[in-house]
C-alpha cells in the first residue's frame, strides 16, 4: 500500500514535469515564430490554412484585408484588385497636390504575408462579397494588364491602391500557383517598381505610337460583322453610318473646312453630316444640383460647363423618350463635385469616386438602357484632374471626354474623347480678346508664364529661365514685366506658345494659343491631344518630348519660316473648332466634342 503511495505521488510528479517541458517547448517555439514570421502571427501558423492573409503596409497605416474565395485555394489577380480598393479606412486613396505629400507617398512600402517555406505573397479570403463577381473581375485584370493604357505606378495623381500592388502591364504577376493536394493559394511576389512621385513617367507614348494604336483601333472596328437581325434599330443606324463613313466620297471639301488639319476631310465631313441627321442623345434628368444639372461656365473646367448647358438646352439633339436615343448623357460636374464632397486636405477622394459610383448604380438599376449594353452607349464630360479617378472601372466601358487624356492612367485611344481645356475668362462673352498679331510682327521666339507646379515646369525654368532674350520663359509673370506686356499681349505677340504639363499631362494653354493665334508647343508625355481621332495636330502645332526641353530653342529654330507661316495659318483655321458659342454654330466646339462622342460609338459598336 505505501508503495503505491508513493508510485502515484511520483507519477503525479513526472506529469507535472512533462507539462512543465512541453509548456516550455511550446512558448520557445512562439518565440521563435514570432521572430521568424512578419507582424507576429506565429498562432495564425498553427490553425488550418484553408484561408490565406494579406497583410498590407503603407506610410500611414498596416491594414489586414480578408475575402472568401468559393474556389478553395485559387486567387486571382481581381481579387486582390477588389480587396484593396475596398478598404477606405486604409487610406490607400491618399494622393499629393504639394511636393510634401508627394514625398510622404514616396516613403510608402509595399509588404506582403510571405509564407514560412516558399516566400510566396499570401492573401486570406474569408468574406469580401466582390469575389461573387470574379468572372468580371478576372475580365478587368485583363484589359488592365495589356496594352500601353495601364496606370503607371508614380503619378502625383496616382491612387495609393494601385501603388500597393501595382498591376499594370510591365510589372504584373509574374505566376499564380495552385498546389494539388493542398487548399492554399501561393501567388508568386510581382516585380516592385519604385513609386516615382513628381517624377517623369516610367513609360512613353509617342505621338507617332499614338497613331499607330488608333489606326489598329479603327482597322479591327471596320471588321466587325455582326449580326444584322439581332440588332437593335438604333443600333442598325449607327452600323449603317459607320459603312457609309468608311466609304465616304464626299464630292467637294466644305468651304468652311481646312483640309490639312484632318486626318481625311472626306471622312469626318461624312461623318459630321451623318450625325446631324441621325443622333439623338438623352439627358438624364436624375441627380441634384449643385453635382447635376449646374454648369460652371467660367474659369480652368469651364469645358464641361459649357458643354452641359448646350447639351441639355439642345432642340436638335436631344429627345426626352430615350427609346429613340443612340447615346446616353449623363450630366455630372466633376468640379462641383469636388465643391460638394470633398474634404480640404484630407488627401482623401474615395467619397467622390463612391458617389459618382452609386450614381451609376442608381441608373442602372432604375433604366434598362444601361445593361443593355454594358453602358457602352452611354458618355460623361468631364474636365477636373480627378476625373479619370473617378469614374474608373465602374464606367469603364462608358465613353469619357477627359481634360485629363493620359494613357498611363486609362486613357483610351480610340473609345475615350480628349476633352479640351478651356479657360474662358469671361462667361458672357467668352470670344473676348480673341485674336493675335500676324505673323510678321510676331518677335517673340517662344513665350511660357506660369506657376511651376509639377516635376516638368521646374526642368523647363532651369534650362531656360533668363537664358535666352528670344525664349521668353518665365514662372509667374514679374511685375517689371507684366507693367510693359501683359500675359495675353505675350501670346499674342509671339511665334510658339510654350505649353508644359503641370501636375496632370492637359494644360489650358494649348486652346488659350490657339485663342491668340500662336502656335502651341506641347511637351507633355502621353498626352493625347484634343479630337485626337480627327485632327491631325502635326499641321498646327509643335510637340516636343519632355527629354528635349535642354534643345527646345534648336528645335524651333530650324523650323522654317514658310512652315511657320504655314502652321500659324493653320492655328487660324482650327480655331473656329476651338470656340464656345452661347447659341452653338457649325464646326464649333460643342459640335466638335460631340461628334468625336458620336465618332466613339460608331467605331465601337458590337453585336
Amino acid at each position: 500500500m505505501e508503495y503505491s503511495v508513493q508510485f502515484q505521488k511520483l507519477c503525479q510528479i513526472e506529469a507535472r514535469k512533462y507539462v512543465l517541458v512541453m509548456s516550455i517547448v511550446a512558448i520557445i517555439y512562439l518565440m521563435l515564430q514570432t521572430f521568424m514570421l512578419p507582424y507576429g502571427i506565429a498562432l495564425k501558423s498553427l490553425l488550418p490554412d484553408n484561408d490565406v492573409f494579406l497583410s498590407v503596409r503603407n506610410g500611414f497605416t498596416t491594414s489586414q484585408l480578408s475575402v472568401k474565395s468559393k474556389n478553395e485555394g485559387v486567387i486571382y489577380p481581381s481579387n486582390l484588385i477588389g480587396l484593396v480598393k475596398q478598404d477606405d479606412q486604409s487610406k490607400a486613396d491618399e494622393f499629393s497636390e504639394s511636393n510634401n505629400s508627394s514625398k510622404e507617398i514616396g516613403r510608402i512600402t509595399q509588404d506582403i504575408v510571405a509564407s514560412e517555406k516558399g516566400k510566396h505573397q499570401i492573401v486570406r479570403l474569408s468574406g469580401l462579397n466582390t469575389v461573387n463577381d470574379a468572372g468580371k473581375n478576372r475580365s478587368r485584370v485583363k484589359s488592365d494588364i495589356a496594352g500601353n493604357n495601364d496606370e503607371i505606378v508614380g503619378q502625383p495623381q496616382q491612387v495609393l491602391q494601385d501603388s500597393i500592388l501595382e498591376l499594370n502591364a510591365s510589372s504584373g504577376f509574374d505566376r499564380i500557383e495552385n498546389f494539388k493536394g493542398s487548399n492554399k493559394a501561393n501567388v508568386i511576389q510581382p516585380r516592385k517598381k519604385k513609386v516615382r512621385p513628381g517624377m517623369p513617367p516610367i513609360s512613353v507614348t509617342p505621338i507617332d505610337k499614338m497613331n499607330r494604336i488608333l489606326t489598329r483601333h479603327f482597322a479591327a472596328s471596320t471588321k466587325l460583322k455582326p449580326q444584322w437581325s439581332s440588332l437593335h434599330d438604333r443600333d442598325k443606324e449607327i452600323i449603317d453610318a459607320k459603312l457609309k463613313i468608311i466609304n465616304s466620297s464626299v464630292p467637294g471639301i466644305d468651304k468652311e473646312l481646312y483640309a490639312p488639319l484632318f486626318r481625311n476631310v472626306s471622312m469626318f465631313m461624312r461623318s459630321y453630316e451623318l450625325m446631324e441627321r441621325t443622333l439623338k442623345v438623352y439627358v438624364y434628368k436624375d441627380g441634384k444640383k449643385p453635382i447635376f444639372h449646374q454648369p460652371i461656365l467660367k474659369g480652368l473646367y469651364a469645358s464641361e460647363g459649357w458643354f452641359m448647358k448646350l447639351m441639355e438646352g439642345n432642340k436638335q439633339f436631344a429627345v426626352k423618350n430615350p427609346e429613340k436615343a443612340h447615346l446616353f448623357y449623363m450630366p455630372f460636374s466633376s468640379r462641383n463635385l469636388e465643391y460638394a464632397l470633398y474634404e480640404p486636405s484630407s488627401h482623401n477622394r474615395t467619397k467622390l469616386r463612391e458617389f459618382v459610383k452609386n450614381y451609376t448604380q442608381t441608373i442602372a438599376a432604375k433604366y434598362p438602357f444601361w445593361n443593355r449594353t454594358g453602358g457602352t452607349d452611354h458618355f460623361v464630360v468631364a474636365c477636373h484632374d480627378w476625373a479619370p479617378y473617378e469614374t474608373r472601372h465602374h464606367m469603364e466601358n462608358s465613353i469619357k471626354a477627359l481634360c485629363n487624356a493620359d494613357v498611363t492612367i486609362g486613357f483610351k485611344i480610340g473609345r475615350d474623347v480628349s476633352l479640351p481645356e478651356t479657360f474662358v475668362r469671361y462667361a458672357r462673352n467668352p470670344l473676348r480678346d480673341i485674336g493675335g498679331k500676324p505673323p510678321s510682327k510676331r518677335n517673340i521666339l517662344a513665350f511660357y508664364a506660369g506657376n511651376s507646379h509639377g516635376y516638368l515646369r521646374p526642368i523647363l525654368l532651369k534650362h531656360w529661365k533668363d537664358k535666352d532674350p528670344d525664349m521668353r520663359i518665365y514662372g509667374l509673370l514679374p511685375n517689371t514685366v507684366s507693367r510693359r506686356m501683359n500675359y495675353i499681349q505675350h501670346m499674342k505677340s509671339s511665334k510658339y506658345c510654350i505649353c508644359p504639363k503641370g501636375h496632370e499631362v492637359n494644360s489650358p494653354r494649348v486652346v488659350e494659343a490657339i485663342f491668340y493665334d500662336c502656335v502651341p508647343v506641347i511637351i507633355s508625355d502621353n498626352f493625347v491631344p484634343p479630337f485626337f481621332e480627327v485632327l491631325n495636330w502635326e499641321a498646327f502645332s509643335v510637340i516636343v518630348a519632355e527629354k528635349d526641353i535642354p534643345n527646345l530653342k534648336n528645335i524651333l529654330v530650324s523650323i522654317p519660316k514658310e512652315k511657320y507661316i504655314e502652321m500659324q495659318f493653320a492655328v487660324r483655321m482650327v480655331q473656329r473648332h476651338f470656340l464656345w458659342h452661347a447659341r452653338p454654330m457649325k464646326y464649333d466646339l460643342f459640335h466638335m466634342i460631340l461628334h468625336s462622342i458620336w465618332y466613339s460609338r460608331v467605331f465601337q459598336i458590337q453585336r
